[in-house]
């Protein structure tokens, strides 16, 4: 990401508290990666998360964003000139034509607390006003933004500011590879090493299969690449069965070898697991997580892990605990109206 200097940096935060060399700025570039990740990292150990990004990882998520112009969209926070924490918004449109306009942040422990954050919620919201009013309003838009059940500080601050709790997700870890079970896939359907020239196929499948999933955002073709330049890109490690030329279903596992050497651990992720209609209820999902679970021992981790939609309508998360998923954290999504 190139480099846009813009001539006053300087951002006005209404209501911030007065605290000693506190400034709020704009995004410099790729310069402002490491402290930002130093803030994500510690943000995240103090809410008890066991997630990690590195410089590389972010600087790809960053080339990678849609409806968010860190030049316009990004907060940093400083005391004294140290990054201390930043904001950033985002937006997109559900597939029943939902505006969703979205708020998140990372602060450091010894900042929180303190009236930063209801200054930089009433701030990100106002900027998310200016982007809606060049919007259509066919559906009633809505703020939205996430915490982790730990983070209950946040909790009442955004119940204080008008936020609702509407959905909730659980991360799950199943804590062994042993006693998998023995779940071959229905006759007729068959597992493949993915190809280069199947990703768009499996892309497709995989918008498809979402699509009554909650909360699923309207696709454009930018999409297709943003998709395959995930960080957690890991082709080479995905499990998908295939009904002759048709995609079926798919679990797109990765390993995240920067969070496994930080916590010490040998874990794989067995995410974005999804079956076409056609071919639900017939034990797809199942026989693909099984065959995850021994990919994974075979590449030596120790545990799998996957988050899920408490509420999802396909019974998944049923379907997570009857394979040996055990739920660690829950995350709720709070939202209000747009007005």
């Amino acid at each position: 990401m190139a480099i846009n200097m813009v001539q006053d940096e300087a951002i006005e935060v209404p209501g911030a508290p007065e605290m000693p060399g506190l400034r709020f700025r704009r995004f410099r570039g790729e310069s402002d990666f490491p402290a930002m990740v130093g803030v994500f990292n510690a943000s995240r150990a103090a809410d008890g998360l066991d997630e990690v990004r590195t410089v590389e990882q972010m600087a790809q998520g960053y080339a990678n964003l849609k409806n968010s112009d860190p030049y316009q969209d990004l907060v940093l926070i400083e005391v004294d000139g140290q990054v201390v924490g930043y904001k950033r918004i985002e937006w997109w449109a559900e597939l029943d034509g939902t505006h969703i306009y979205s708020h998140f942040g990372f602060m450091l422990p010894q900042v929180q607390g303190k009236g930063i954050g209801k200054a930089l919620i009433r701030h990100s919201e106002a900027r998310l006003r200016e982007i809606a009013a060049g919007h259509p309003r066919e559906k009633a838009p809505l703020f939205d933004t996430w915490t982790v059940d730990r983070q209950t500080g946040l909790i009442e601050l955004l119940k204080s500011e008008g936020y609702e709790p509407v959905r909730y997700g659980y991360d799950m870890v199943r804590p062994d590879l042993e006693n998998i079970p023995d779940m071959p896939l229905p006759e007729g359907i068959e597992a493949r090493p993915v190809k280069p020239e199947q990703y768009r196929a499996i892309w497709e499948a995989e918008v498809e299969a979402f699509k009554d999933h909650w909360g699923e955002a309207e696709v454009e073709e930018k999409d297709f690449t943003r998709w395959q330049n995930d960080p957690m890109f890991q082709p080479h490690l995905w499990q998908v069965a295939w009904d002759g030329d048709q995609v079926v279903g798919m679990v797109r596992n990765f390993v995240n070898e920067e969070e496994n050497t930080q916590f010490g651990r040998k874990r794989g992720y067995t995410e974005y697991i999804s079956v076409r209609r056609p071919w639900r209820k017939r034990g797809v999902a199942r026989a693909l997580i099984a065959r995850s679970f021994k990919l994974h021992k075979e590449l030596g981790m120790e545990e799998a892990a996957l988050g899920v939609d408490a509420q999802n309508p396909n019974g998944a998360l049923q379907l997570y605990e009857s394979m040996g998923f055990q739920t660690r954290k829950v995350w709720t999504a709070f939202r209000k109206p747009l007005v």
